[in-house]
């Protein structure tokens, strides 16, 4: 198996609303967003799927050096094989690779953020600099373009964090921020034990209106001159957006549930985003 074949498992195999924004991109662009989906991919499961905490910190370890080794042109990993080719082409910065995996890392380091700035923090890392350099393979004129992808990225961080909110908890994180579950009246219990009061409404009801802020400001920066480039950045919004309307016409229920849309809706979207462009 190629490297690129490799990296395109991984991204099919998951899922996600990302691997239906790539569908459409050139081959070149296709192959190195691929690559940089299936990273992340990798280093996210490194700390999802690894129960030793000490295990996972010398794997990110690892990916730290690898990552290293990548730009000095000595890749061994097969996700970093397949994306040394691309790191010059589009300009993707050793500094936000780094970041990405600080990110992954931040979930081994705490499980609770105080405030809406530390969650901002965690945001940044995890999903702000993914659409920074995924703005950069998409292709970017302006650096107005790459402030658009960052809050973009933002966005879909939020709204993953109301959609696995119920999930996380069965897993001992919670996102939300803490100030703002007291604001609410709702507690950690409320979420470890899946009680859906009429203060978590309120409160999910809060965190939505946040997260579709976020979609405007970010598309509010888009020029454009780049708007047709980043159609991948659009398709994947349309995707996030479309499962935030349906968590929130179905009352918030994400404690004990994950609403996720069905694969033939997912590319009837990216499809009719794409030909709006």
């Amino acid at each position: 198996m190629s490297p690129d074949d490799y990296c395109q498992q991984k991204a099919a195999a998951s899922g996600s609303s990302f691997y239906y924004s790539f569908l459409f991109l050139p081959p070149e662009r296709r192959r190195a967003i691929t690559a940089l989906y299936a990273f992340c991919r990798e280093v996210d499961d490194t700390v999802d799927e690894c129960t030793d905490e000490s295990l996972a910190r010398i794997k990110l370890a690892w990916w730290r050096t690898e990552m290293a080794a990548m730009y000095e042109g000595k890749p061994t990993h097969p996700v970093t094989k397949a994306l040394q080719p691309h790191v010059v082409p589009y300009g993707l910065q050793q500094e936000h690779m780094q970041a990405i995996i600080d990110g992954m890392e931040m979930d081994l380091n705490q499980t609770r953020y105080l405030d809406y700035a530390g969650l901002s923090k965690y945001c940044w890392h995890v999903a702000g600099v993914v659409g920074i350099l995924s703005a950069s393979i998409f292709g970017s004129t302006s650096p107005q373009t790459l402030r658009y992808a960052e809050k973009l990225g933002h966005a879909f961080q939020l709204t993953n964090i109301i959609r696995d909110v119920g999930e996380d908890a069965r897993k001992g994180r919670i996102y939300l921020p803490i100030n703002e579950l007291q604001q609410f009246g709702v507690t950690a219990a409320d979420l470890l034990n899946a009680r859906h009061t009429e203060g978590f409404t309120k409160l999910m009801a809060f965190q939505a209106d946040r997260a579709q802020k976020a979609y405007e400001e970010a598309f509010a920066l888009l020029p454009k001159e780049d708007r047709r480039a980043q159609r991948p950045g659009l398709i994947m919004a349309a995707i996030y957006r479309t499962v935030l309307d349906e968590i929130e016409r179905d009352g918030y229920h994400v404690l004990t549930q994950r609403i996720s849309l069905t694969p033939i809706r997912k590319l009837w979207l990216a499809w009719k985003t794409y030909v709006r462009g």
